[in-house]
């Protein structure tokens, strides 16, 4: 279709497949009106509207692997806020509509909805879901460019149910009635549909825009993740049972330039602490153990070291004590394999009365510590994101 315009004579065209009520030019504000004698005829003008940002009229994009082009832009207002409509046609008369506000599109397709809702219900249920009603408005148009099967100077009734991501738009224009059903749709959406790489920047929250996370969907993975992990862990550790692999007493005097080296061993089953209690009759001084553990298969050595001292006295009338002549450390996630521990033992020079130390070291159940850590994460996740999750609604419901 070919649509001069006698303003800025310039000519508009596109190919269309329904009959055009309303043409406004793209190029300027000028609007014609179809009449049956005449065809398009000068009707009105809007005042300037910078359409930055908007695509233009012809525009092709792809969904569900369908070409659709542009056919018409509308520039709605309702009480100060303003927002973007898209009328997109493919070749067999099927159509799309996009819906932009604040950078949040919204996708809509016509449908039919069999009920009455003109008692405005405060929610109607659609595909067995349920939408609440968010509001009742009547925008009017203050600009616009291509071609349309309505008038769009007609009066306009908009009645919106949301669901996010859903909605349903309940649409009178004059007396024509038309129901709408659509869903958010993100920005990386749009871009790849239109080939384009710059779009609109997101102000505030859409209204249908989703939150990051469904709440429930949330808590129910988490819960078979939980459960996942205690099964694992209850298969890989149930036939494991604790393992002393050194019960000795070493003296200082001994092992002064050397180190005291244990027999092999072997540990089979999954990764657990070794735990390592170390007792030495230290009195006003100290004692230390210096502990590696050494994998015979693969030469990695592991290194811990424990200082042991315990001071006590009597000063300003009160006695008072301090350390303890016991130790306990662990080595963490030792897994399976064939190792060997060398141990130095050290005391102080001056301590005579102190002879030896007494160490035993055990490989013993793996620690449900990591376990109910991760327990821990994912309920105090869930409950962060719940009171996220309602305070995003709040200021939806807000705007």
């Amino acid at each position: 279709m070919n649509v001069p315009c006698f303003n800025c004579n310039t000519t508009t065209t596109l190919d269309i497949n329904f009959e055009v009520t309303t043409f406004a030019c793209p190029n300027c504000s000028y609007v014609y009106k179809n009449t049956r004698d005449a065809g398009l005829k000068f009707y009105n003008k809007f005042k300037f509207y910078s359409f930055d940002e908007k695509f233009e009229i012809g525009k092709i994009a792809r969904f569900n692997d369908k070409e659709y082009k542009i056919t018409g832009v509308l520039i709605k207002e309702n009480k100060g806020f303003e927002w973007t409509e898209y009328i997109l046609e493919a070749d067999q008369n099927d159509y799309l509509y996009l819906s932009e506000a604040s950078g949040h599109w919204i996708i809509l397709n016509e449908i039919e909805y069999p009920e009455n809702i003109n008692s405005y219900p405060l929610w109607v249920k659609h595909e067995e879901m349920t939408f609440d009603k968010y509001d009742i408005s009547n925008p009017t148009v203050i600009a616009a460019k291509g071609f349309f099967d309505f008038d769009i100077y007609k009066r306009i009734e908009l009645l919106e149910y949301i669901n996010p991501p859903l909605i349903l738009s309940f649409e009178k224009i004059g007396q024509e009635k038309t129901t709408f059903f659509g869903k958010h749709i993100s920005k990386s959406d749009i871009k790849k549909a239109f080939g384009v790489t710059n779009l609109p920047s997101k102000k505030g929250i859409g209204l249908v825009q989703p939150f990051i996370f469904d709440i429930r969907n949330l808590a129910l993975t988490f819960c078979v993740v939980g459960l996942l992990i205690l099964l694992t862990n209850w298969f890989l550790n149930k036939d494991q049972i604790e393992e002393k692999v050194l019960n000795t007493e070493i003296a200082f005097d001994q092992f002064t330039t050397k180190d005291y080296v244990t027999p092999s061993f072997t540990l089979k089953g999954s990764a657990a602490p070794l735990s390592i209690r170390a007792h030495s009759n230290v009195d006003n001084s100290w004692a230390n153990l210096q502990v590696a553990l050494i994998n015979e298969t693969t030469g990695e050595e592991i290194y811990a070291n424990k200082d042991i001292e315990y001071y006590h006295g009597y000063t300003d009338g009160e006695n008072w004590a301090e350390g303890n002549p016991t130790v306990e450390f662990n080595i963490c996630g030792v897994a399976a394999g064939k190792y060997h521990l060398a141990l130095t033992p050290m005391k102080a020079s001056e301590d005579i009365l102190n002879q030896s130390i007494q160490i035993q070291a055990t490989w013993s159940s793996p620690s449900m510590r990591n376990v109910w850590m991760v327990f821990i994460f994912m309920i105090a996740f869930v409950i962060a994101m719940y009171y996220l999750d309602k305070n995003f609604e709040e200021k939806r419901w807000n705007e």
